[in-house]
């Protein structure tokens, strides 16, 4: 559904990615874009620049109610702008539409468009739907597009496309909480306890993430993670095409993927069972990461792409940054970077990964979540946790009085991600895992995680042979 923005004012909310390649677009089809942050003038210089040769006006510094006064047809938020601030409120109540960078996407995207949400495991999964989709050698589509909540936002290049290309989205639950729009192709990966803080409930995060499959036309495809209880409940809700990935057994007269008991990769579909030949080529460290592969795989059957080009899409990938990234070996300790883990789910899977003695770097800044079957694991599997930042009370309490002899063999509290390495580095011996997971989000010390995790790298790779 293609939208003739001239001459409609439009309101956006925060200046960040979104909010800027969003207002880019408006100005670009000739509305009336109104740009709306917090920060003064001199934080934005280079947003402005960025700007500057489009008839955008900035209102900085706050958030005034008073621009409802424009009487915009439409207020748009950027991720970081939850729906509870003032003046998105204020426009709800005064029966203003809100949308965002995503939803407007899904209105003009001229092509098929596959959409991944999860609470983990979305920028690999897309990333890997990606290289299957650029390897891709019979001219099923066009010019691939990869973006959404990983790259640039696709509303950068939505002019550009068309009709025979593929677009495929990372969709994060800021993203799809204002969807009315669903990809032809979408996925649920799962649905753990995550961004809380932002959604005030479980059930209020699960209902953002459902809006992915809520538009679906019944010859589209839902695809599911089998074996995550929040992601197959939705099961009942998909009117489309339904998929699933697991490595928990595929129920009679369903579709989808699973692992045999030969450990290798099958796909069954109305009753046709097809190896999926990428089990011998995953570089990928982890189970968590063998189920993203799997759901990659299934997500490409969906799009029309065969087994080869599955494979060939997967062989030597290595990884997105971040995510259990190997570092360097000090000392005969490995240390890695996973500062993607915001939440403690994510750190359990990064734990999993790994079967030596382990040194976890753990916290940040809490997002509500709980943090009691992390402590339990810990307990069991970790040797020395170093914490950080603004939630180390939180996980200390967790974690309860520790006893002698028993793991973790010893527990120590720092402020800074800087310091927290420093205090691995005097534990760290031979054979070691040096593991940055901190469950927490960076932004008590970061402006996001991939600040923190270059930070860490930084941290690791300074750290001298004659340090002690």
């Amino acid at each position: 559904m293609s939208i003739n923005w001239k001459g409609k004012r439009v309101i956006i909310i925060g200046a960040a990615r979104q909010g800027l390649a969003l207002a880019r677009y408006l100005a670009q089809h000739g509305a009336n874009v109104v740009l709306n942050d917090r920060r003064a003038p001199a934080a934005l210089t280079e947003e402005m620049t960025s700007l500057a040769k489009f008839k955008i006006e900035w209102v900085t510094g706050d958030h005034p109610l008073s621009l409802l006064d424009l009487r915009p047809e439409l207020v748009c938020v950027s991720g970081g702008i939850p729906l509870t601030n003032p003046i998105v409120a204020a426009a709800k109540k005064n029966r203003v539409r809100i949308s965002n960078d995503t939803q407007i996407f899904m209105d003009a995207v001229p092509c098929r468009t596959i959409g991944i949400t999860g609470s983990a495991g979305k920028t690999t999964t897309t990333t890997l739907v990606g290289r299957i989709a650029q390897r891709g050698s019979g001219g099923l589509y066009g010019r691939v597009w990869i973006g959404g909540n990983i790259g640039d936002p696709l509303i950068n290049y939505v002019d550009e496309m068309q009709a025979s290309d593929l677009s495929i989205l990372e969709i994060s639950s800021f993203q799809s909480e204002l969807l009315r729009a669903s990809p032809s192709v979408a996925a649920v990966l799962n649905i753990t306890p995550n961004h809380l803080d932002r959604h005030g409930s479980m059930a209020h995060y699960i209902a953002a993430k459902t809006h992915i499959i809520n538009y679906q036309l019944t010859d589209d495809f839902a695809i599911l993670g089998r074996d995550d209880p929040e992601a197959w409940n939705l099961a009942e809700k998909v009117r489309a095409n339904l998929l699933s990935f697991g490595f928990s057994r595929l129920p009679e007269g369903l579709s989808g993927s699973y692992v045999g008991a030969d450990g290798k990769f099958y796909l069954r579909q109305h009753g046709q069972v097809i190896h999926l030949p990428v089990e011998d080529v995953i570089e990928l460290r982890g189970e968590h990461n063998r189920l993203n592969v799997l759901a990659a795989c299934t997500i490409a059957h969906a799009a029309g792409f065969n087994p080869e080009e599955m494979r060939e899409g997967i062989k030597s990938f290595r990884g997105v940054p971040h995510r259990i990234e190997f570092v360097r070996t000090w000392r005969g300790a490995q240390w890695y970077n996973d500062s993607i883990a915001t939440a403690p789910e994510r750190t359990l899977a990064a734990i999993r990964s790994f079967s030596g003695p382990l040194i976890l770097l753990l916290g940040g800044r809490d997002k509500d979540l709980p943090w009691g079957t992390l402590a339990q694991v810990i307990h069991e599997r970790v040797d020395h946790v170093i914490l950080f930042g603004e939630c180390a009370d939180k996980i200390e309490a967790a974690l309860g009085p520790r006893m002698a002899g028993q793991r973790p063999f010893s527990q120590v509290r720092v402020e800074k991600l800087q310091e927290a390495v420093l205090a691995a580095s005097r534990v760290a011996q031979p054979g070691y895992v040096v593991l940055l997971s901190p469950g927490g989000t960076s932004y008590d010390e970061f402006k996001d995680f991939e600040e923190r995790g270059e930070r860490f790298k930084e941290c690791v790779n300074e750290l001298s042979e004659t340090l002690r």
